[in-house]
Protein backbone atom coordinates (compact mmCIF):
# COMPACT_ATOMS: atom_id res chain seq x y z
CA UNK A 1 0.00 0.00 0.00
CA UNK A 2 1.35 3.44 -0.63
CA UNK A 3 0.24 6.71 0.22
CA UNK A 4 0.54 9.96 -2.30
CA UNK A 5 1.58 12.77 -1.53
CA UNK A 6 -0.55 15.77 -2.19
CA UNK A 7 1.30 19.32 -2.40
CA UNK A 8 -0.96 21.91 -2.06
CA UNK A 9 1.30 24.95 -3.44
CA UNK A 10 1.72 27.35 -0.70
CA UNK A 11 -0.22 25.70 1.97
CA UNK A 12 3.06 25.18 4.24
CA UNK A 13 4.32 28.82 3.98
CA UNK A 14 0.69 30.01 4.69
CA UNK A 15 0.25 27.45 7.67
CA UNK A 16 4.00 28.60 8.85
CA UNK A 17 2.28 32.18 8.59
CA UNK A 18 -0.96 31.90 10.46
CA UNK A 19 0.74 29.78 13.22
CA UNK A 20 3.31 32.95 13.18
CA UNK A 21 0.72 35.30 13.50
CA UNK A 22 -1.58 33.48 16.18
CA UNK A 23 1.55 33.15 18.55
CA UNK A 24 3.52 36.29 18.35
CA UNK A 25 0.25 38.68 18.02
CA UNK A 26 -1.07 38.32 21.68
CA UNK A 27 2.73 38.86 22.71
CA UNK A 28 3.19 41.35 20.88
CA UNK A 29 0.04 43.16 21.95
CA UNK A 30 0.91 42.49 25.57
CA UNK A 31 3.86 43.36 25.23
CA UNK A 32 3.00 47.37 24.00
CA UNK A 33 0.26 47.34 26.97
CA UNK A 34 2.83 46.47 29.71
CA UNK A 35 5.12 49.24 28.03
CA UNK A 36 2.87 51.96 27.81
CA UNK A 37 1.17 51.29 31.11
CA UNK A 38 4.01 53.06 32.88
CA UNK A 39 4.36 55.80 29.77
CA UNK A 40 4.28 59.39 31.26
CA UNK A 41 2.09 60.86 29.78
CA UNK A 42 1.49 64.86 28.85
CA UNK A 43 0.12 67.01 31.20
CA UNK A 44 -2.69 67.66 29.12
CA UNK A 45 -3.30 63.97 28.88
CA UNK A 46 -2.91 63.70 32.27
CA UNK A 47 -6.20 65.33 33.87
CA UNK A 48 -9.50 65.67 31.76
CA UNK A 49 -11.41 69.01 31.92
CA UNK A 50 -14.65 68.37 34.26
CA UNK A 51 -17.78 69.48 32.74
CA UNK A 52 -20.60 71.11 34.83
CA UNK A 53 -23.42 68.28 36.16
CA UNK A 54 -21.80 65.59 34.40
CA UNK A 55 -21.72 62.89 37.03
CA UNK A 56 -17.91 61.75 38.10
CA UNK A 57 -16.86 58.48 36.74
CA UNK A 58 -15.69 56.01 39.16
CA UNK A 59 -11.85 54.88 39.06
CA UNK A 60 -10.84 51.72 37.63
CA UNK A 61 -10.13 49.99 41.02
CA UNK A 62 -13.56 51.16 41.80
CA UNK A 63 -14.65 49.27 38.41
CA UNK A 64 -12.92 46.32 39.33
CA UNK A 65 -14.53 45.86 43.05
CA UNK A 66 -17.93 46.22 41.85
CA UNK A 67 -17.63 43.96 39.13
CA UNK A 68 -16.09 41.39 41.55
CA UNK A 69 -18.66 41.54 44.06
CA UNK A 70 -21.56 41.54 41.25
CA UNK A 71 -19.91 37.91 40.28
CA UNK A 72 -19.71 36.53 43.44
CA UNK A 73 -23.07 37.19 44.13
CA UNK A 74 -25.01 34.55 42.43
CA UNK A 75 -28.11 35.31 43.72
CA UNK A 76 -28.21 38.65 42.93
CA UNK A 77 -29.34 40.01 46.34
CA UNK A 78 -26.62 42.48 46.67
CA UNK A 79 -25.23 40.89 49.55
CA UNK A 80 -22.49 38.24 49.60
CA UNK A 81 -23.03 35.12 52.05
CA UNK A 82 -20.57 33.21 53.22
CA UNK A 83 -20.52 30.67 50.58
CA UNK A 84 -20.61 33.63 48.05
CA UNK A 85 -17.78 35.20 49.76
CA UNK A 86 -16.14 31.96 49.02
CA UNK A 87 -15.21 33.17 45.34
CA UNK A 88 -13.24 36.03 46.58
CA UNK A 89 -10.52 34.48 49.00
CA UNK A 90 -9.40 37.58 50.55
CA UNK A 91 -12.83 38.22 51.39
CA UNK A 92 -13.57 34.78 52.13
CA UNK A 93 -10.67 34.94 55.15
CA UNK A 94 -11.89 38.59 56.35
CA UNK A 95 -15.26 37.75 56.40
CA UNK A 96 -16.11 38.14 60.04
CA UNK A 97 -13.62 41.77 60.13
CA UNK A 98 -15.52 42.91 56.96
CA UNK A 99 -19.27 42.27 58.41
CA UNK A 100 -19.36 45.07 60.43
CA UNK A 101 -22.99 44.58 61.55
CA UNK A 102 -22.37 41.07 62.23
CA UNK A 103 -25.70 39.81 60.45
CA UNK A 104 -23.64 37.15 58.91
CA UNK A 105 -23.70 39.02 54.74
CA UNK A 106 -21.38 41.22 53.73
CA UNK A 107 -23.07 44.55 51.99
CA UNK A 108 -21.50 45.97 48.89
CA UNK A 109 -20.90 48.98 51.15
CA UNK A 110 -18.93 47.18 53.58
CA UNK A 111 -17.27 45.31 51.01
CA UNK A 112 -16.28 48.93 49.50
CA UNK A 113 -15.52 50.11 52.75
CA UNK A 114 -13.29 47.41 53.10
CA UNK A 115 -11.45 47.75 49.94
CA UNK A 116 -11.02 51.20 50.78
CA UNK A 117 -9.28 50.43 54.31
Amino acid sequence: MTSKFHFIPNFELRSVALLTALTVGPALAAHAQATDSGAVKPPAAQSAPTMQGAAPKAAPADQDSAAAFTRADANKDGKLSRQEAARLPAVEQRFDQIDSNKDQFVSREEFEAAIKS
